[in-house]
């Protein structure tokens, strides 16, 4: 007699429907349960009160993601009410800074990869590929090449970690379903010679493709998902600088797509420089930016940041003037013949200098922007030359994993004799300075891509737009008070993340109404609308 798989031992292993011991007497009789579990029946609340328990028994982060990645595979229920019963503790375990050492630990990490792996053997074979998802209806898809994840450089298809972590957050932090979701990583090979000589690294053991060759794989891939997923957006995510940029000024027209490593960080950044702005009663356009690093995230903050000084009525002339960046051979200035086209409007006629502290100087910035990926390159003179000509520093070292941060919590506070107004991509713990508790911000995209998807995925948004991405951030700026300022944050804190999440998606929406790019009909109620589309993690 053939088994039915939908019942009994198996239905425990069958992720998306599992209760464990929460399954009631009448369930487990019916489903042929009875005698697979312990008799006492258990809430949601008890089996996460287990789950907390468990993870106190390992002292490394890295055990702690395994643990709840082999938790998503048995009770994806229970996975994302952990989740979301504390993010502040959770977040970190299953992106960053953790997912990092999981992506760099792929070929050793005995999971089950949720995603979608495409070679660039396979580049007429996509939609097939893609039809073996085990989901018909994918709204979103998170998708790398691997090739520079957080600041750790070519990871090839290890990097896959991040679009499953991102799209872990996309459901935990904002209510898309996770069904709806899809993590892809696109095999174009990798340079990291590490890799190429591990046996256990399981992707292509080739140098990466490049040129034509690669473009043209892009292009089938994208022409194939929207073939299979016609409400599909496409999140581009941790692609090198440049392949970043021209994929995004590419498709970005064409379909639903964004880069959250370009334009998340850019809105997040900003929505933390409003914010500033509000709180210490100064208009936005006082302010002068200073980049350490000059590619992909520095171009989608700088470029964000002038769309907001020109709806504050500067002019483009006025709004660049602002804007100043540093690269690995200095100030960007137009006597250098060194310079990428998306650094050409930043270039400024000055005298060039190769020593950050000097420009700090020169420029008289009110915030620096460490997007360089070198950890500690907001130095000592750095940091006391931004006291020097300000009142209150604005220190942003946006460079991820931790290791990688220009500096830390701990040293901008005490190099600035606490005048500093901190924040960081890597979370950094409270510091006391001179008697005082200083609460370091984090300027995690998190508040901005999960909330964007869930306003796509409501109103089916046929593009993404600047505009968009603005309103987020300035609807993540609206959400800090002076009291929050006064303790030292300057962004949300991450526990409301859910209620922050749905207050941006209907700003948002709101949006996608009004500039046409919705795929449904306006609602009346635009809020219950954004509600009744959202999961909430309940056994059924």
């Amino acid at each position: 007699m053939e088994k039915d798989y939908a019942k009994g031992y198996y239905l425990l292993y069958d992720p998306n429907n599992n209760k464990g011991t929460a399954f009631s007497h009448s369930e487990r009789e019916e489903a042929g349960l009875e005698g697979l579990l312990p008799e006492t029946i258990e809430s949601l609340e008890t089996q996460i009160l287990r789950v907390d328990r468990q993870l106190e028994h390992f002292d490394k982060p890295i055990n702690k993601y395994m643990y709840l990645m082999n938790l998503l595979d048995n009770n994806v229920t229970l996975f994302f009410k952990t989740i979301m019963s504390k993010p502040s503790k959770y977040l970190p375990l299953v992106y960053t800074p953790t997912v990092g050492e999981a992506c760099q630990k792929f070929g050793l990490l005995a999971t089950r990869p949720r995603a979608i792996f495409i070679s660039i053997n396979q580049k007429d074979r996509i939609k097939e590929i893609l039809n073996n998802w085990c989901h018909p209806d994918v709204h979103f898809a998170v998708v790398t090449d691997g090739e520079r994840i957080l600041g750790l450089g070519d990871l090839g298809i290890a990097g896959i970690g991040i679009p499953m972590g991102k799209l872990i957050l996309y459901t935990s932090c904002a209510g898309v379903p996770p069904e709806h979701t899809l993590p892809i990583v696109l095999d174009v090979g990798t340079n990291n010679e590490e890799f190429l000589n591990d046996p256990l690294y399981p992707g292509l053991r080739q140098k990466r493709a490049t040129g034509k060759i690669y473009d043209d794989f892009i292009e089938a891939f994208v022409v194939a998902i929207n073939e299979c997923y016609p409400k599909i957006c496409i999140q581009w995510e941790d692609f090198g600088g440049v392949n970043a940029i021209r994929i995004l000024n590419k498709y970005r027209y064409k379909i639903s797509t964004f880069n959250d490593d370009i334009q998340g960080t850019a809105a997040i950044a900003t929505a933390g420089f409003i914010a500033i702005s509000k709180l210490l009663k100064k208009s936005f356009k006082e302010q002068r930016f200073l980049f350490l690093g000059a590619g992909a995230a520095a171009s989608g903050i700088a470029n964000m940041l002038l769309q907001k000084f020109r709806k504050e009525g500067l002019s483009e002339e006025e709004a660049v003037k602002q804007i100043w960046m540093f690269d690995i051979n200095g100030l960007i200035v137009k006597s250098r013949t060194d310079i990428a086209d998306h650094q050409k409007p930043f270039a400024h006629e000055i005298e060039g200098t190769d020593d950050f502290a000097d420009a700090v100087l020169k420029i008289r910035p009110t915030a620096i922007i460490g997007v360089s990926t070198i950890g500690g390159a907001f130095n000592q003179r750095v940091i006391e030359n931004m006291s020097l000509v300000n009142e209150r520093p604005v220190i942003f070292p946006y460079s991820n994993p931790t290791s990688h941060s220009e500096c830390t919590a701990e040293e901008a506070y005490k190099w600035s004799k606490g005048k500093a107004i901190f924040a960081s991509g890597s979370p950094f713990a409270p510091v006391t300075y001179d008697g005082k508790v200083f609460k370091p911000g984090q300027g995690n995209n998190v508040f901005i891509f999960p909330a964007m998807g869930l306003a796509i995925f409501a109103t089916a948004a046929k593009r993404v737009t600047d505009e968009m991405l603005l309103i987020a951030a300035e609807s993540v700026a609206d959400h800090i008070s002076d009291e929050d300022f006064e303790n030292g944050l300057i962004y949300p804190h991450v526990d409301d993340i859910l209620a922050v999440s749905i207050n941006v998606a209907e700003k948002i929406a709101e949006e996608i109404f009004n500039s046409g790019q919705a795929g449904v009909e306006r609602p009346d109620d635009i809020r219950s609308f954004i509600l009744s589309k959202m999961y909430t993690p309940v056994y059924r």
